[in-house]
Formats: C-alpha cells, sequence, structure tokens
C-alpha cells in the first residue's frame, strides 16, 4: 500500500506545470482605454476593456483594481496619514483636507461586467472589491469592461492638476488599476501615499482634449501627423486654437502602468540616444526652465548610454522627461519631475528618475514590500553614473550615502527592511531606510565580491530578471552565482534586522621578527576585512580575512601585494593577525581604507588612532 502511495504522488508531481520550478508564473493584461477630458470642469469620462489572463495554478473568486484618485477627499486614509505622523511630508502636510468640493480627486464606477454580464462590486475608498459571477480558473481568461468618470484633484502628491509650476495636468495613477496577483496573493493595498505594484501588459489608450493642449507619456504615440505639436516634426511645435478637441492615441507594450501629462505651454524637442531609444522633453519655456532644460538633455541621453553599457539595455524605443507633479515621480517610459530648478538639480533628478526605468520598471520588483530594492538599488546607480557624468573618478562615489545610514543606525530609530512601505514610523526612517541602506547594501556587496565580480552580478540580475518581478532571494541567488560566494549572512542580517558593522584595531604589538595586530568584532554584523599595512618604505601590504560563512573569498587585490589568512568564524569577537616585519617598519593599519565597508564608528579602524577617517566631511563630498 506505501508503495502504491508513493508511485501516485510521484506520478502526481511529473504532471504539474514545471513553470513553478523553473520560472514563477505571472498574470498578464491588456488594457484598452478611451478617455474624454473636459478642461473647464477638470473631469473625465472613461471606459475600459480589461483582458485578465490567470497564468496562477490558482482559481480566483475576487479581483481588486486601485482608485488612487479616491484618496484626494478629506478624511481619506492618505490624509489621515499625513496629519497623524511624526514628520508629514511637506507637500501633503493638511492640504488634502483643506481641498474644496471642486479641488478634491475621485473616481466613480459607473458599471463592471465580467465576459459581458454585470458584476457586483464595492470601493472602500481607493481599493475596488468586485465579486466574480464566475471564478477565473487557471490558465483562463477574463474581460472586464468598465465605465467610470473622475474628477483630477488639485496637484497635492504625484497626480493632480494646476501644480505651483502652473501644469494643468499630471496624469498619474489616474485610471482604475488592477491589483497585482502573484505567489503572496492579492496585493490589494489600499493608496496611503508610498510605492506601488502592478500587472505586465499592453495598453492602448485614447485621450480626447482640447486641441490646445500637447501631451506626453508612457508609450508610442499613434497618430502623430493628426497631432501635430511637434510630434511630426519635434523642431516645429504646431499651436491649434482652444475648443476643438483632439484624441491622442497611444500604445504601451509590456509596462505595468501607463502616465501622461497636459499643458497647452508645453515645448516638445526630443533627443536621440545612439543605439537607444528616442528622448522626448516636455516643458514650459521660460527663464527659469529654458536654458537648463536643453542643457539637460545631452546628459540625458549620457545617462543612457552609461545605464545601457554597465547595467543592462534600456528595451523600448522612447522615454519622456516631463515638467510635472511636485518633484520627481518614475512611471513607464516616462517621468515627471518640477521643472523650475538649477541645472544640477534638474540633471540630478532626471537621472535619478530615468534609472527607475531599470530597477522599477523593467525588473519592477513589489516596491511596497521591497522599496530598498528600487529606490535603494537607483539611489547606488544614480550616484555610480553621476560620478562618470561629471567626470569626477571618485575612489568611492557612495560616501554620501554612508553617512546618512550611520547617522540614521546612531540616532536609535532604524526599522528592518522588512518594514513594509506603508508602515514606517516616520518619513524620515522611510527615506533613509530605503533609499540610502539600500543604497549602501550594493556597497557592501561591491565590498565582499569586489568591483569586478559585483558589477557582472547587477549585469546577470538584470538580464536574468528583467519583466519578472524578482523578490530579494532572487537578487541574492545571482549574485551567489556571480560570486561563488555565500550570502545568507549578509541578506538575512541587512535586511531582518537592524545590527550594524563595527570593527576595532584593540592594539599592535610586535618586536624586530613580526608585529601583532589584535582585531575585534565590536558590531553584530560580520564582514570579511580588507586590512591594509603601510611600511615606512612607501609600500603597501592588504591582508585579507575572509569571513568563514561566505565559503570562499573575493579575488579583489587593490592594486598591491595580497595576503589571504585564515577565515574569521563569526562568533569569534577576536581575531589575531601575524605581519612577519619588524614593528619599527609599520607606518599605518588600517580596516578598509577604500571605506566601502559600512563601519558606523571608523574612528577605531585605524592605528595608529591620530590617523582615522571617516564617511563625513570633505571626504564624503568630493
Amino acid at each position: 500500500m506505501i508503495k502504491k502511495i508513493f508511485w501516485i504522488s510521484l506520478l502526481w508531481l511529473s504532471t504539474q506545470p514545471l513553470y513553478a520550478q523553473v520560472n514563477r508564473w505571472q498574470q498578464r493584461v491588456e488594457y484598452t482605454m478611451n478617455v474624454e477630458m473636459d478642461v473647464n470642469t477638470n473631469r473625465f469620462n472613461g471606459t475600459q476593456k480589461l483582458v485578465y489572463h490567470n497564468n496562477s495554478p490558482d482559481t480566483l473568486k475576487k479581483v481588486f483594481y486601485h482608485l488612487y484618485l479616491n484618496a484626494f477627499q478629506p478624511g481619506s486614509m492618505m490624509d489621515v496619514r499625513s496629519r497623524t505622523i511624526t514628520d508629514p511630508d511637506p507637500r501633503v502636510r493638511d492640504r488634502i483636507f483643506e481641498l474644496k468640493e471642486n479641488e478634491t480627486g475621485y473616481q466613480n464606477i459607473r458599471s463592471l461586467k465580467q465576459d459581458g454580464k454585470s458584476v457586483n462590486f464595492e470601493v472602500a475608498e481607493t481599493i475596488l472589491e468586485v465579486e466574480l459571477n464566475k471564478p477565473v480558473l487557471p490558465g483562463k481568461k477574463a474581460t472586464f469592461e468598465m465605465e467610470f468618470d473622475a474628477q483630477v484633484p488639485l496637484q497635492v502628491r504625484r497626480t493632480g492638476r494646476d501644480s505651483q509650476e502652473g501644469i494643468r495636468y499630471t496624469m498619474t495613477q489616474w485610471y482604475p488599476k488592477i491589483a497585482e496577483y502573484d505567489y503572496e496573493g492579492w496585493h490589494s493595498n489600499p493608496y496611503v501615499g508610498r510605492e506601488f505594484h502592478g500587472v505586465w501588459g499592453d495598453y492602448d489608450v485614447k485621450i480626447t482634449i482640447d486641441s490646445s493642449y500637447v501631451l506626453g507619456g508612457s508609450g508610442y504615440l499613434q497618430n502623430p501627423q493628426e497631432i501635430g505639436h511637434g510630434y511630426e516634426n519635434a523642431s516645429k511645435a504646431v499651436k491649434r486654437p482652444k475648443g476643438n478637441k483632439l484624441t491622442w492615441h497611444f500604445i504601451a507594450p509590456n509596462v505595468h502602468d501607463f502616465a501622461w501629462a497636459a499643458d497647452p505651454d508645453y515645448v516638445h524637442e526630443t533627443m536621440q540616444v545612439p543605439n537607444g531609444p528616442l528622448l522626448h522633453f516636455l516643458y514650459q519655456p521660460g527663464e527659469k526652465t529654458t536654458n537648463n532644460w536643453k542643457q539637460l538633455q545631452p546628459a540625458t541621453v549620457k545617462t543612457f548610454q552609461i545605464m545601457n553599457r554597465e547595467f543592462g539595455e534600456y528595451p523600448y524605443k522612447q522615454y519622456s522627461v516631463i515638467q510635472g507633479g511636485d518633484g520627481g515621480m518614475e512611471y513607464a517610459m516616462a517621468t515627471m519631475i518640477t521643472g523650475e530648478r538649477s541645472l544640477g538639480s534638474l540633471v540630478g533628478v532626471t537621472v535619478h528618475e530615468a534609472i527607475h526605468s531599470w530597477f522599477q520598471h523593467v525588473l519592477a520588483t513589489n516596491e511596497s514590500l521591497y522599496a530598498w530594492m528600487d529606490e535603494g538599488f537607483t539611489t547606488y546607480a544614480q550616484d555610480y553614473v553621476t560620478d562618470i557624468l561629471y567626470e569626477r573618478n571618485q575612489e568611492n562615489p557612495q560616501l554620501n550615502n554612508y553617512a546618512g545610514y550611520v547617522n540614521l543606525v546612531k540616532s536609535g530609530k532604524q526599522e528592518p527592511l522588512t518594514t513594509h512601505a506603508d508602515h514606517f514610523i516616520s518619513n524620515r526612517t522611510y527615506g533613509l531606510s530605503s533609499y540610502t541602506k539600500g543604497a549602501v547594501l550594493l556597497s557592501q556587496l561591491n565590498y565582499i565580491l569586489g568591483e569586478e565580480v559585483f558589477m557582472k552580478g547587477m549585469r546577470r540580475y538584470y538580464n536574468n530578471w528583467k519583466f519578472k518581478h524578482p523578490n530579494p532571494t532572487d537578487f541574492k541567488r545571482e549574485m551567489e552565482k556571480a560570486s561563488g560566494l555565500e550570502l545568507d549572512w549578509l541578506f538575512l542580517q541587512w535586511i531582518g534586522t537592524t545590527n550594524s558593522i563595527d570593527y576595532a584595531i584593540e592594539g599592535v604589538s610586535g618586536n624586530e621578527k613580526a608585529t601583532e595586530v589584535n582585531l575585534r568584532r565590536i558590531g553584530e554584523l560580520p564582514m570579511p576585512v580588507d586590512l591594509v599595512v603601510t611600511y615606512t618604505d612607501g609600500s603597501r601590504e592588504l591582508f585579507y580575512i575572509p569571513l568563514q560563512l561566505m565559503r570562499g573569498e573575493k579575488e579583489e587585490t587593490l592594486g598591491m601585494k595580497r595576503t589571504v589568512k585564515k577565515d574569521w568564524p563569526w562568533v569569534y569577537p577576536e581575531y589575531r593577525l601575524t605581519i612577519n616585519r619588524n614593528i619599527s617598519e609599520v607606518e599605518r593599519i588600517e580596516i578598509d581604507p577604500s571605506l566601502r565597508m559600512a563601519d558606523v564608528e571608523r574612528e577605531n579602524n585605524v592605528w595608529p588612532k591620530s590617523a582615522s577617517t571617516s564617511y563625513s566631511g570633505d571626504t564624503a563630498a568630493q
């Protein structure tokens, strides 16, 4: 009987879909939307046809949509969260609470059908919960047809109308968007102002609006000759009289969001990335914008060239940089940024938002759960790119991130990176955790693996996981495969705890035959150690102490003679290192002179102590 059960079980396993073992499944969507904007009332009507492919092994009895615009009403979760958090976003504060009726945002669902039959649904502020008439079985699809109307809120956060710079419409997170369902289940989180997660799909969008408006955004414009406005000839923007209407038709393939912006005063200019996308720039000309936006264009071209070469190729044929929003925010094939900035600020924010195309809009991690995998990796790449862009040639372009991280540790207000983006106690902790600590994680991998292997791993991660929503384990495994090292110990502690790194040179002694160095691990997070000795004759020697947990060692020599010492087991707080040189010949000893290990107390890393270095001050600002 036992043998029979075994063979039946083996037969059942052999018939299961192999994609569950080889490649994680993903849902798929096809949006067809038609919307008509009334620029006098700031309202629009829309129809949406959504073909939903259930590629999961699960039977779905419900689906959920995001209704982001409903957040912009007094008393909403976003409003209350902003008014009760310890350090509210200055762009929001109590501004939602103070909105007048014609300044609020809303999304009304007038009708919804599944495969031609009406379904029951309930609106819970920013989430639409839909009870299906018929379950969507694994491997099957359903077609949802929706009619809706909406009001565009006054610009408060990301989306809205009439921004402080006078941009009429920033249409981001503007349409009923189906929530993601993946191996972790539904991600139907209410919108309180943080990040998002979406389903890969194709968008076919038609926007009818007053003919005097110029549009830009996600996707490829299908009717440029009909539209004019510089799209048929970017050097000549054609102005059309107000009052008539035009329909702009965009197609965006294989993206997980769609955004657009509109203003009657936009100038539209383009610049081609060699062997890359056509870049579109839309902004209001003037003393505060024109000169800087023209200089921005070649810098953006160089940014795409560097990213394509160093991190992986951008897969789409266009990208739009659009003046709009309330700061800088990334969307599929486009970004919305405030435009009246200094040139340095304008380039900096554009570089950052453009790089999101790699880490959020191509790799597309779940930003609500793993904001550090997008914001942190983007911040690291931004500093990497700007170092090349401005020809700074810094030994470590990430030092400002280290300084911010150390400040977070010493504040005593750290929270684990496993914290959901919506649930950080303060905005400051969220920002330093997601952007700064996330970037410093990559710097730790650079230190542990060596620069060359680390960059190889980053390219491998991008190429193997684009369009697949990778999670932290997926990223860790790619880095392990690139390096041949075990990295569980780093990821478990850096992501799941608030443990920090602190190594010290406790004492140095010796005689004419040898020098003894006593090292101590003070912090809870163990690391391999690069120890560089400078001799009185000016020569330098690297003593490399692998961490036993790594089950191997990096090959990097830092351009000097390297001696590999015995592994340091992590439970041992002390390590004794012998240098076969007269102590009188030893001028300086330093742990990690490259400043890549995120040691929170650098003053104990150097002997003699008077020679210590730090992440702050002139070093961090170079």
